[in-house]
């Protein structure tokens, strides 16, 4: 009884088992639609920002050195401070230079005197020769020693004048405004001896030079740019120079381009621009490094993607995926530019108003359909509440 009733049981299993292989619908269920962002490509005017190492420079550097030999005897200035033109630095022994002086004006007096003797037996000889009493080379001999005493007198009176601005020498003063050094010399020294010896240096600080360099191919550029009407001349505030310190700060006064250098480096390739600055804190030291970051330029209606939305492909290459009227995502190669903040500037491959997937790159496919919203930028607070949970 037992295997009677087995035996159905079994028989019936086996005519269920060909039920479970019977295909479904052909072809693997369809997927929905990828949800993506996406922001418009946009066509604004772009500012091509320029970043340059370089170094300060003072705008005016005096040495100041002794100009007449002597014994040092007095430093009159402070160290590291700030001084005004003829302001004293320094006192020369003036002893040697007064005597000078003194022989230079007794010099002058002799041939003074000399020329009234050599005058009057001029005169006396000029009266002479009606009556014939004198020959006349006697006359021509005293006409002669009486241009020569003149001239003596003339480089006795130069002579003083040496002697006087000698003298002058003797106390040094500033010729600029501006900070000093330390003094490279010492009460008590011989200066002036054979060599006019530097005794300190003066540096204008304010205001103050920054110097760079800029390539040529990058200069012929620019200006090729410029004059097939790409790139168009910044505003007045747009060119106005920020100045990057070697901390990483940025100084608190904008600066201004002077010129460019008339000649390239021949060594470099590299032409030599200068920027001024306000520098009434004495902040800019020359020597200093920093780098200047200005506008070189402005791109009218430039096509611009933010960084984010864009792959780059081997070789460089980069790519966008872009939706379409049908609302599919579509791969797009394009060519970029500069980068300007969080942005390409496209030169090739996108138009404005093109709709460029901001997110969800790994779930869209191209020619795949696609959810599309706008692209919403997180705000600050939002992204730091968010940061915090996490």
């Amino acid at each position: 009884m037992q295997n009677y009733v087995l035996i159905p049981l079994s028989l019936s299993w086996l005519f269920l088992l060909p039920g479970c292989g019977k295909k479904g619908p052909e072809g693997p269920p369809e997927m929905p639609p990828a949800a993506v962002t996406f922001v418009a490509a946009k066509a604004e005017n772009v500012s091509i920002v320029r970043e340059y190492p370089g170094r300060i420079d003072a705008v005016r550097v005096s040495e100041i050195r002794a100009r007449v030999p002597g014994i040092l005897l007095e430093k009159t200035f402070q160290e590291g401070a700030d001084v005004k033109t003829g302001d004293v630095l320094f006192k020369i022994d003036p002893l040697p230079l007064e005597a000078a002086k003194a022989s230079a004006e007794a010099n002058l007096a002799r041939a003074e005197a000399t020329v009234k003797q050599t005058e009057a037996t001029a005169v006396r000889f000029r009266d002479l020769a009606a009556s014939r009493s004198v020959s006349q080379q006697d006359i021509d001999n005293a006409e002669a020693s009486l241009q020569v005493a003149q001239a003596d007198v003339l480089a006795a009176k130069a002579a003083l004048k040496t002697a006087d601005l000698n003298l002058g020498y003797s106390t040094v003063t500033a010729p600029i405004s501006g900070r000093i050094g330390r003094a490279e010399v010492t009460e008590g020294q011989l200066v002036g001896q054979g060599t006019a010896t530097r005794l300190a240096l003066i540096q204008q600080l304010d205001p103050i030079y920054f110097d760079f360099t800029q390539s040529t191919a990058e200069l012929i550029s620019l200006k090729r740019a410029m004059a097939s009407g790409t790139l168009g001349e910044a505003s007045p505030e747009q060119a106005a120079v920020t100045l990057i310190l070697d901390d990483g700060s940025e100084y608190d006064k904008k600066g201004k381009i002077l010129f460019s250098e008339v000649s390239v480096d021949e060594t470099t390739g590299m032409v030599t621009l200068r920027a001024e600055f306000p520098n009434p804190d004495r902040l800019l030291l020359p020597g200093m490094f920093a780098r200047a970051h200005f506008v070189q330029g402005v791109k009218p209606n430039a096509v611009t993607v933010p960084q984010r939305a864009v792959t780059r492909m081997q070789g460089g290459k980069g790519s966008v995926l872009i939706i379409d009227d049908k609302d599919h995502a579509q791969l797009r190669m394009i060519d970029t530019a500069e980068a300007i903040g969080d942005k390409w500037v496209v030169s090739s491959g996108l138009k404005p108003g093109e709709r460029v997937i901001m997110e969800g790159h790994l779930k869209a496919r191209p020619e795949a359909p696609v959810k599309p919203e706008p692209f919403a930028a997180e705000k600050p607070e939002a992204a730091r509440a968010a940061a915090d949970k996490r």
